[in-house]
């Protein structure tokens, strides 16, 4: 049974934040808040951990995961960026964006699509992911909930509770969150390529 922590989103609790970040540690599968639903997250390259959202998504080898990140920084710690790139990131982070981009040797290779070697990155707009993320000092590794057979996120964290509760080791409780899903870009060759439209306004890549 998941513990189940109510946290404010805009004034995030340090005792639950830092209890949470005990739990991503100890190896745990977490759901959180995001500006675009809600996400599951682990430890970066937990592998019994990345294998349980694997088996709770459905997910195969061929899915790109995502790190989600604190700053455009971090970014380029897992993922190749030029200038033209930067550019593009720092109009858009944070922001309900998936940015799709090569892969530096930081990233674990479990993470990676197996002929690409590209990796997700994004920087929610989201105060209590943002305390999460300072607290544990590097990116999470992430996917959106989205229940197998359904096409939005999950943005309540009562309905992941009962749909999951026997599945997670926390559900963080920030509140509802927006139905739709990031938009993805894949930027690792210019102009970039939209692969899916979702929450955040895709013109200026068009």
């Amino acid at each position: 049974m998941s513990q189940f922590f109510q946290i404010h989103p805009d004034n995030p609790q340090k005792r639950l934040i830092d209890g949470a970040i005990e739990i991503i540690r100890r190896g745990g599968v977490i759901a959180y808040p995001t500006d675009s639903g809600y996400a599951l997250g682990c430890h970066l390259g937990d592998k019994k951990a990345v294998e349980r959202i694997k088996r709770l998504r459905q997910l195969d080898d061929k899915h790109n995961f995502t790190l989600v990140c604190s700053d455009l920084s971090e970014i380029g710690t897992y993922a190749k960026v030029d200038n033209d790139v930067f550019r593009l990131l720092k109009a858009h982070t944070p922001g309900a964006y998936t940015f799709i981009l090569q892969a530096t040797t930081e990233v674990p290779r479990l993470l990676l699509h197996p002929k690409r070697r590209s990796i997700g990155v994004r920087v929610p707009d989201h105060r209590i992911t943002h305390a999460l993320l300072e607290a544990l000092g590097e990116p999470l590794m992430s996917v959106t909930l989205i229940p197998v057979g359904e096409e939005l996120p999950m943005t309540d964290a009562e309905e992941i509770r009962d749909r999951y509760a026997n599945q997670l080791d926390l559900i963080i409780d920030g509140g509802a969150c927006q139905l739709d899903p990031t938009s993805v870009v894949d930027l690792r060759e210019l102009p970039p390529t939209i692969v899916r439209e979702g929450r955040g306004d895709i013109a200026s890549f068009q």
